[in-house]
Protein backbone atom coordinates (compact mmCIF):
# COMPACT_ATOMS: atom_id res chain seq x y z
CA UNK A 1 0.00 0.00 0.00
CA UNK A 2 1.27 3.35 -0.77
CA UNK A 3 0.01 6.25 1.11
CA UNK A 4 1.28 10.02 0.27
CA UNK A 5 1.60 12.33 3.11
CA UNK A 6 2.23 15.38 3.07
CA UNK A 7 2.68 18.20 5.30
CA UNK A 8 2.00 15.15 3.40
CA UNK A 9 0.75 15.02 -0.02
CA UNK A 10 0.13 12.06 -1.80
CA UNK A 11 0.76 11.24 -5.82
CA UNK A 12 -1.80 8.49 -6.99
CA UNK A 13 -1.24 6.79 -9.20
CA UNK A 14 -4.76 7.63 -8.61
CA UNK A 15 -22.88 12.50 -17.78
CA UNK A 16 -25.16 11.36 -18.71
CA UNK A 17 -26.12 13.55 -21.47
CA UNK A 18 -29.74 14.34 -21.28
CA UNK A 19 -32.22 13.39 -23.87
CA UNK A 20 -34.82 15.93 -24.91
CA UNK A 21 -37.98 13.57 -26.57
CA UNK A 22 -40.35 16.01 -28.70
CA UNK A 23 -43.54 14.54 -29.55
CA UNK A 24 -45.38 15.46 -32.60
CA UNK A 25 -48.82 15.88 -32.66
CA UNK A 26 -50.80 15.44 -36.05
CA UNK A 27 -53.85 17.01 -34.89
CA UNK A 28 -52.16 19.91 -33.50
CA UNK A 29 -54.70 22.60 -32.85
CA UNK A 30 -56.67 19.79 -31.40
CA UNK A 31 -54.40 19.29 -28.97
CA UNK A 32 -53.22 22.55 -28.41
CA UNK A 33 -55.26 23.05 -25.04
CA UNK A 34 -53.89 20.23 -23.71
CA UNK A 35 -50.34 20.47 -24.53
CA UNK A 36 -50.27 23.59 -23.17
CA UNK A 37 -51.75 22.43 -20.30
CA UNK A 38 -48.92 19.46 -20.21
CA UNK A 39 -46.03 22.44 -20.47
CA UNK A 40 -47.52 24.28 -17.63
CA UNK A 41 -47.59 21.00 -15.11
CA UNK A 42 -44.03 19.91 -16.60
CA UNK A 43 -42.73 23.77 -15.96
CA UNK A 44 -44.04 24.15 -12.34
CA UNK A 45 -42.91 20.45 -11.64
CA UNK A 46 -39.64 21.28 -12.89
CA UNK A 47 -39.28 24.16 -10.90
CA UNK A 48 -39.59 22.34 -7.92
CA UNK A 49 -37.14 20.02 -8.34
CA UNK A 50 -34.96 22.71 -9.71
CA UNK A 51 -35.77 24.20 -6.30
CA UNK A 52 -34.64 21.02 -4.50
CA UNK A 53 -31.88 19.94 -6.14
CA UNK A 54 -30.74 23.94 -5.13
CA UNK A 55 -31.40 23.30 -2.07
CA UNK A 56 -29.38 19.25 -2.46
CA UNK A 57 -26.36 21.33 -4.03
CA UNK A 58 -25.85 24.37 -2.12
CA UNK A 59 -22.32 25.58 -2.27
CA UNK A 60 -20.73 26.02 1.11
CA UNK A 61 -18.62 29.03 0.94
CA UNK A 62 -15.13 29.25 2.00
CA UNK A 63 -15.90 32.31 4.45
CA UNK A 64 -18.64 30.23 6.46
CA UNK A 65 -16.06 27.82 7.76
CA UNK A 66 -13.68 28.47 10.76
CA UNK A 67 -10.29 28.50 10.55
CA UNK A 68 -9.83 27.00 14.12
CA UNK A 69 -12.00 24.24 13.80
CA UNK A 70 -10.59 23.43 10.78
CA UNK A 71 -9.08 19.48 10.70
CA UNK A 72 -5.22 19.54 11.08
CA UNK A 73 -4.90 16.02 9.05
CA UNK A 74 -6.80 15.02 6.24
CA UNK A 75 -6.96 11.59 4.57
CA UNK A 76 -8.55 10.92 1.24
CA UNK A 77 -9.69 7.71 -0.70
CA UNK A 78 -9.06 8.24 -4.26
CA UNK A 79 -11.83 6.29 -5.42
CA UNK A 80 -13.51 6.12 -9.04
CA UNK A 81 -10.52 7.16 -11.97
CA UNK A 82 -11.30 4.18 -13.92
CA UNK A 83 -15.04 5.12 -13.71
CA UNK A 84 -14.70 8.55 -14.49
CA UNK A 85 -12.69 7.57 -17.84
CA UNK A 86 -15.40 5.20 -18.60
CA UNK A 87 -17.90 7.53 -18.62
CA UNK A 88 -16.20 10.00 -20.28
CA UNK A 89 -15.08 7.83 -23.23
CA UNK A 90 -11.27 8.10 -22.27
CA UNK A 91 -8.75 5.51 -21.61
CA UNK A 92 -8.07 4.13 -17.83
CA UNK A 93 -4.58 5.80 -18.10
CA UNK A 94 -6.25 9.10 -18.73
CA UNK A 95 -8.69 8.70 -15.35
CA UNK A 96 -5.45 8.26 -13.64
CA UNK A 97 -3.54 11.03 -14.95
CA UNK A 98 -6.83 13.45 -13.96
CA UNK A 99 -7.23 11.64 -10.83
CA UNK A 100 -3.22 12.37 -10.13
CA UNK A 101 -3.28 16.04 -11.00
CA UNK A 102 -6.56 16.36 -8.73
CA UNK A 103 -4.40 15.65 -5.95
CA UNK A 104 -2.32 18.07 -6.09
CA UNK A 105 -4.56 20.48 -6.76
CA UNK A 106 -7.23 19.79 -3.70
CA UNK A 107 -3.58 19.51 -1.17
CA UNK A 108 -2.42 22.92 -1.88
CA UNK A 109 -6.60 23.97 -1.62
CA UNK A 110 -6.15 22.19 1.69
CA UNK A 111 -2.93 24.25 2.88
CA UNK A 112 -4.33 27.49 1.87
CA UNK A 113 -7.43 26.21 4.45
CA UNK A 114 -4.42 25.88 6.97
CA UNK A 115 -4.83 22.38 7.08
CA UNK A 116 -1.20 21.01 8.33
CA UNK A 117 -1.40 17.32 6.80
CA UNK A 118 -2.73 15.65 3.65
CA UNK A 119 -2.71 12.09 3.05
CA UNK A 120 -4.14 9.47 0.61
CA UNK A 121 -4.67 6.25 -0.30
CA UNK A 122 -2.71 5.52 -3.68
CA UNK A 123 -2.11 2.16 -4.39
CA UNK A 124 -3.49 -1.09 -2.18
CA UNK A 125 -1.70 -4.40 -1.81
CA UNK A 126 -4.86 -5.52 -4.09
CA UNK A 127 -4.07 -3.44 -6.51
CA UNK A 128 -1.10 -5.47 -7.76
CA UNK A 129 -3.62 -8.21 -9.06
CA UNK A 130 -5.12 -5.57 -11.72
CA UNK A 131 -4.39 -5.71 -15.36
CA UNK A 132 -0.17 -5.35 -15.60
CA UNK A 133 -0.88 -2.51 -18.26
CA UNK A 134 -2.81 -0.66 -16.01
CA UNK A 135 -0.23 -0.77 -13.13
CA UNK A 136 2.91 -0.53 -14.99
CA UNK A 137 0.96 2.70 -16.06
CA UNK A 138 0.16 3.62 -12.45
CA UNK A 139 3.84 3.13 -11.52
CA UNK A 140 4.58 5.46 -14.46
CA UNK A 141 2.34 7.86 -13.67
CA UNK A 142 3.86 7.89 -10.16
CA UNK A 143 7.28 8.32 -10.86
CA UNK A 144 6.34 11.01 -13.34
CA UNK A 145 4.29 13.11 -10.83
CA UNK A 146 7.16 12.66 -8.29
CA UNK A 147 9.63 13.75 -10.41
CA UNK A 148 8.05 16.80 -12.32
CA UNK A 149 6.63 18.37 -8.81
CA UNK A 150 10.10 18.62 -6.27
CA UNK A 151 10.75 21.94 -7.27
CA UNK A 152 7.71 22.86 -6.40
CA UNK A 153 6.87 20.81 -3.07
CA UNK A 154 10.38 22.62 -2.40
CA UNK A 155 9.15 26.24 -3.32
CA UNK A 156 5.52 25.53 -1.22
CA UNK A 157 7.97 24.14 1.80
CA UNK A 158 5.76 20.80 1.31
CA UNK A 159 7.23 17.47 3.00
CA UNK A 160 6.28 14.27 1.38
CA UNK A 161 6.67 11.26 2.88
CA UNK A 162 5.67 7.83 0.86
CA UNK A 163 4.82 5.22 2.93
CA UNK A 164 3.81 1.41 2.86
CA UNK A 165 4.86 -1.82 2.19
CA UNK A 166 7.58 -0.85 -0.93
CA UNK A 167 8.49 -4.23 -1.67
CA UNK A 168 7.26 -4.76 -5.30
CA UNK A 169 7.76 -0.99 -6.57
CA UNK A 170 9.98 -1.19 -9.42
CA UNK A 171 13.65 0.42 -8.79
CA UNK A 172 13.27 3.77 -10.87
CA UNK A 173 10.22 4.53 -8.86
CA UNK A 174 12.27 3.84 -5.58
CA UNK A 175 14.77 5.96 -6.70
CA UNK A 176 12.32 9.05 -7.11
CA UNK A 177 10.73 8.49 -3.51
CA UNK A 178 14.11 8.63 -2.11
CA UNK A 179 14.86 12.01 -3.71
CA UNK A 180 11.70 13.29 -3.41
CA UNK A 181 11.89 12.52 0.22
CA UNK A 182 14.93 13.50 0.60
CA UNK A 183 14.71 17.04 -1.08
CA UNK A 184 11.60 17.59 0.95
CA UNK A 185 13.19 16.14 4.27
CA UNK A 186 11.10 13.42 4.55
CA UNK A 187 12.02 10.72 7.20
CA UNK A 188 11.80 7.19 5.75
CA UNK A 189 9.99 4.64 8.58
CA UNK A 190 9.58 1.09 8.22
CA UNK A 191 6.30 -0.63 8.97
CA UNK A 192 5.11 -0.76 12.19
CA UNK A 193 4.83 -4.53 13.18
CA UNK A 194 7.80 -5.35 10.98
CA UNK A 195 10.04 -2.67 13.13
CA UNK A 196 8.21 -3.62 16.88
CA UNK A 197 9.94 -7.33 15.83
CA UNK A 198 13.12 -6.91 14.46
CA UNK A 199 13.66 -4.69 17.72
CA UNK A 200 12.34 -7.48 19.81
CA UNK A 201 14.81 -9.99 17.77
CA UNK A 202 17.72 -7.69 19.15
CA UNK A 203 16.59 -7.29 22.62
CA UNK A 204 15.49 -4.13 22.61
CA UNK A 205 12.13 -3.88 23.62
CA UNK A 206 10.36 -6.90 25.74
CA UNK A 207 6.99 -8.27 25.04
CA UNK A 208 5.70 -6.55 28.19
CA UNK A 209 6.61 -3.31 26.84
CA UNK A 210 4.51 -3.64 23.77
CA UNK A 211 0.91 -1.56 24.32
CA UNK A 212 -1.03 1.50 22.70
CA UNK A 213 1.44 3.61 23.46
CA UNK A 214 4.64 1.78 21.75
CA UNK A 215 2.61 1.18 18.65
CA UNK A 216 1.30 4.78 18.57
CA UNK A 217 4.94 5.53 18.48
CA UNK A 218 5.89 3.06 15.83
CA UNK A 219 3.41 4.14 13.31
CA UNK A 220 4.55 5.07 9.45
CA UNK A 221 1.90 8.61 9.87
CA UNK A 222 4.70 9.76 12.48
CA UNK A 223 6.48 11.34 9.94
CA UNK A 224 3.94 13.79 10.27
CA UNK A 225 3.15 15.92 13.81
CA UNK A 226 -0.47 14.87 13.56
CA UNK A 227 -0.46 10.97 12.79
CA UNK A 228 -4.26 10.57 13.13
CA UNK A 229 -6.42 12.28 10.26
CA UNK A 230 -8.77 13.91 12.11
CA UNK A 231 -11.64 14.04 8.65
CA UNK A 232 -11.23 10.85 6.35
CA UNK A 233 -12.68 11.58 2.81
CA UNK A 234 -13.45 8.84 0.42
CA UNK A 235 -14.81 9.21 -3.52
CA UNK A 236 -17.36 7.92 -6.02
CA UNK A 237 -20.16 7.05 -3.22
CA UNK A 238 -18.22 4.10 -1.86
CA UNK A 239 -18.83 3.92 2.13
CA UNK A 240 -15.95 1.86 3.19
CA UNK A 241 -12.76 2.42 4.58
CA UNK A 242 -10.67 -0.68 2.56
CA UNK A 243 -7.02 -0.86 4.33
CA UNK A 244 -6.49 2.25 4.89
CA UNK A 245 -4.99 3.47 8.62
CA UNK A 246 -7.02 0.74 9.97
CA UNK A 247 -5.33 1.87 13.26
CA UNK A 248 -5.40 5.73 12.48
CA UNK A 249 -8.91 6.36 11.48
CA UNK A 250 -10.14 4.77 15.13
CA UNK A 251 -12.31 8.20 16.12
CA UNK A 252 -11.60 9.82 12.60
CA UNK A 253 -14.70 11.67 11.29
CA UNK A 254 -15.82 9.84 8.03
CA UNK A 255 -16.99 11.83 4.78
CA UNK A 256 -18.42 9.99 1.58
CA UNK A 257 -18.61 11.71 -1.58
CA UNK A 258 -21.14 10.68 -4.44
CA UNK A 259 -18.69 12.43 -6.99
CA UNK A 260 -16.08 10.24 -8.50
CA UNK A 261 -12.59 11.56 -7.67
CA UNK A 262 -11.04 13.37 -10.28
CA UNK A 263 -14.37 15.51 -10.38
CA UNK A 264 -13.92 16.12 -6.53
CA UNK A 265 -13.19 20.05 -6.43
CA UNK A 266 -12.88 22.90 -4.32
CA UNK A 267 -16.67 23.33 -3.01
CA UNK A 268 -16.68 19.35 -2.61
CA UNK A 269 -14.11 19.61 -0.32
CA UNK A 270 -15.75 22.63 1.46
CA UNK A 271 -18.70 20.41 1.82
CA UNK A 272 -16.61 17.90 3.41
CA UNK A 273 -15.05 20.32 5.67
CA UNK A 274 -18.78 22.07 6.42
CA UNK A 275 -19.58 18.56 7.65
CA UNK A 276 -16.99 18.11 9.93
CA UNK A 277 -17.17 21.37 11.43
CA UNK A 278 -20.68 20.60 12.14
CA UNK A 279 -20.21 17.46 14.27
CA UNK A 280 -19.29 17.03 17.72
CA UNK A 281 -16.21 15.03 18.70
CA UNK A 282 -16.26 12.94 21.69
CA UNK A 283 -13.76 10.37 21.16
CA UNK A 284 -15.62 7.72 22.69
CA UNK A 285 -16.28 9.97 26.16
CA UNK A 286 -19.31 11.91 27.01
CA UNK A 287 -18.68 15.82 26.69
Amino acid sequence: MLSLLSTLVALPFLFLIPCLFITSYICFPVFLTKLLGLIKFKAARDDDDNEKRDEATCVVREEELQRELMPRHVSFILDGNRRWAKRDGLTTAQGHEAGTKRIIEIAEVCFELGIHTVSAFAFSTENWGRDKFEVKCLMSLFNHYLKSNIQYFQRKEVRVSVIGNKTKIPESLLKEIHEIEEATKATRISISSWHLVKKSEKGLIREEDVDEALIERELLTNCSDFPSPDLMIRTSGEQRISNFFLWQLAYTELFYSPVLWPDFDKDKLLEALASYQGRERRFGCRV
